[in-house]
Formats: structure tokens, C-alpha cells, sequence
């Protein structure tokens, strides 16, 4: 199993769509690490810094909704 991290949108942005946050993670927008079991939980990341990461999740649409992405194939 690979490593995963929980994030969230970073400076007050929000989404209404899965693809609309896949967009901006693809594009190097920071978004805020949201895991507790993470030592850098609450810091600022983007994907230039996800490359230890295998699956990444970010919540969205008023934290309700979740998007799960998967390296090498969604990112």
C-alpha cells in the first residue's frame, strides 16, 4: 500500500467540481495539508511537493464532497 494525503483547498478557494480541482492541483495551486497523521498537517503544499505521495485526496464544494487522485495516472 502507498502512501496517501489529505488535503484541502489553500487561502479561502473552493470547487465545484472534481475536475475544476484537478485543474488547479495540475497547475501548481497550493492547497493546505489536512491529515493528522502527517507532520506537516495544516502547511501549504502543491504537487511539486506530492512525489512521495501515491494517492492524494482533496476535499471540496464546502468540505462535503472528495476527490481521490492517483499518481502517474490522474496527476
Amino acid at each position: 500500500m502507498g502512501k496517501r494525503i489529505g488535503l484541502v483547498p489553500a487561502y479561502g478557494r473552493d470547487y465545484k467540481s472534481k475536475a475544476a480541482v484537478l485543474a488547479d492541483l495540475k497547475a501548481g495551486k497550493d492547497f493546505q495539508i489536512a491529515d493528522m497523521s502527517n507532520p506537516w498537517d495544516g502547511s501549504y503544499t502543491s504537487i511539486s511537493d506530492l512525489g512521495d505521495y501515491d494517492q492524494v485526496s482533496i476535499r471540496y464544494k464546502r468540505l462535503m464532497n472528495q476527490a481521490f487522485f492517483v499518481a502517474g495516472k490522474d496527476y
